[in-house]
């Protein structure tokens, strides 16, 4: 099937993409499209974008080092990666670490692939490269559902694949790139959710039962949102900052009850989400990654030599008004409260400075890349002096149009009503908004990590709008226009990545070139 051809097929659910969020008048209703209908050419796709992402997130995964030693924030969780696997418990209990600042499950997946392959590079970045592979295709099959088109997640998947950002974490040993893994997949399960909830109020409404009751039928247990739940709680089990998207998956899985409810004329939509939904969500999607994290300190609470695991008698005293609770849960209160004040200093006014500090205001646009490792020195470079940096650069390609995909995101949600804009705009802030509450806190581009995967759904779900906008014709100069302006800008983002490929991976250039690679003053 022709690209063309694809495009034709997609504009048959047009009509559920641009759905005003369940406001049209009548006894209509939306069509039930779910996805791509395509399946073996989606299947095959998919194979193809997975295939790429392999052979670029592997390729020479163990450089760069430092004299065969972990780089940047490597240094600080590869070794607890490998404490986690050889000490006792599965946790870490090494006094010299001092205070542990992040939860455990990150580091679990680095011992996991400490375990397989050693304590070298390709032992502590391995998990880390696999974890990228699964970010592409989650990319890929999430939008394929949004777009209800293989090829617009096709588009997705190559940005995926492209995008700086997304690409050297998934060739560092570090944990953002694990807690973006459990945010892709908590964010793909709730798309899927929103369809699986149409589908089922789409059969009670030709059953003729939805005016049952005023609030709508109860949609059963939800399958697809209990597994974000899951992804949510091993999010913040990474790092706390997975929260924000706790908050953000709720209300964003509230919003589409409200919406589907709308859809199908229930006669109270808001009281049927209040007395149907709000409970079981809350549950899936707040309670339930709370109780994870807490399961995920399990080991800590097995543990005789855990960091502070005896801090009551130790370091707080035995009375006091708390004193009825257990030993064990006032000493893990003290841990994480000493977590909590740990990151609360890490203030500019507190005299905490770094050379590649950034602020969120940087973040959309990559204005402020950061430097992972450098070395100088004759290396395959005819005998010259030669440079190996790597830097964790947003491609520009892709963020230099962060903010005109959010202004046209803003203005398809005002002007029809697009859900899928939503959805993507509530993940994409929920990795940048919660920053600016603490704007004297130190901060690194590294923290928007979060923020790749959804930059890549909207620019490509924008193409799509693109080939859509057209007429259908066969000859017309506005279709043929918008075909050439999506695949020219395709075109661009690839070759953007490959300009940036020796700086992404920190192979060796020569000084000339390494000055062609820093585009903007601030890149250095």
């Amino acid at each position: 099937m022709t690209p063309a051809a694809s495009i034709e097929r997609a504009t048959v659910a047009d009509r559920a993409l641009t759905e005003d969020l369940g406001t049209a008048p009548g006894p209509q209703v939306p069509e039930p499209v779910v996805g791509a209908t395509d399946r073996l050419r989606g299947t095959i796709v998919g194979a193809v974008l997975t295939l790429i992402a392999v052979a670029t997130r592997f390729w020479d995964l163990a450089h760069p080092t430092d004299n065969g030693t972990p780089v940047f924030d490597e240094k600080h969780y590869v070794p607890q990666g490998w404490q986690v696997l050889t000490g006792d418990n599965f946790i870490e209990d090494n006094p010299a670490y001092g205070l542990v600042v992040h939860p455990p499950v990150g580091k679990w997946m680095l011992a996991l692939s400490e375990w397989m392959f050693g304590y070298n590079p390709i032992g502590w970045r391995f998990v880390s490269a696999v974890s990228g592979v699964i970010i592409v295709l989650a990319v890929y099959l999430t939008v394929r559902r949004l777009a209800r088109s293989t090829l617009i997640g096709a588009i997705a998947g190559v940005f995926a694949i492209c995008e700086g950002v997304l690409f050297v974490q998934s060739r560092m040993g570090m944990l953002d790139i694990f807690q973006i893994l459990f945010i892709t997949l908590a964010f793909a399960a709730l798309v899927s959710d929103r369809d699986q909830m149409r589908q089922r109020m789409h059969r009670v409404w030709e059953e003729g039962r939805i005016g049952d009751s005023p609030f709508g039928p109860r949609f059963g247990f939800r399958w697809y949102r209990f597994a974000a739940g899951l992804m949510l709680g091993l999010a913040c089990g990474t790092k706390w900052s997975g929260a924000y998207f706790v908050v953000a998956f709720t209300l964003l899985s509230l919003g589409c009850d409200v919406a589907t409810r709308k859809a199908y004329h229930v006669q109270r939509p808001w009281m049927g989400v209040l007395r149907r939904d709000l409970i079981p969500s809350a549950s899936s999607l707040g309670l339930m990654p709370f109780l994870m994290y807490l399961a995920s300190f399990a080991p800590w609470f097995a543990s005789e030599t855990a960091v502070y695991r005896y801090a009551t008698g130790e370091k707080i005293g035995v009375d006091g008004t708390w004193s009825w609770l257990p030993n064990a849960v006032r000493s893990f209160w003290y841990y994480e409260s000493g977590i909590l004040e740990f990151h609360a200093g890490l203030t500019n006014a507190a005299g905490n400075h770094h050379p590649w500090e950034s602020k969120p205001w940087t973040w959309p646009m990559g204005l402020r890349p950061m430097l992972y490792a450098i070395s100088y020195g004759p290396d395959q470079c005819s005998g010259a002096d030669c440079i190996r940096a790597q830097m964790l650069i947003g491609t520009p390609a892709l963020w230099w149009l962060a903010l005109p995909m959010v202004g046209w995101a803003l203005w398809r949600i005002a002007s029809r009503r697009d859900w899928r804009y939503v959805a993507v705009l509530v993940a994409y802030g929920a990795g940048i908004v919660p920053w600016f509450g603490d704007i004297d806190r130190q901060m690194y581009f590294f923290y928007a990590t979060a923020m790749a995967p959804f930059l890549v759904m909207g620019l490509a779900l924008v193409c799509g709008d693109l080939l859509r906008a057209a007429p259908r014709g066969a000859q017309s100069e506005r279709r043929l226009l918008s075909v050439l302006a999506v695949s020219f800008y395709i075109a661009l983002v690839i070759a953007n990545f490959v300009w940036l490929w020796p700086v992404l991976v920190g192979a060796p250039i020569s000084s000339v070139e390494w000055n062609q690679q820093i585009w903007l003053p601030s890149w250095s």
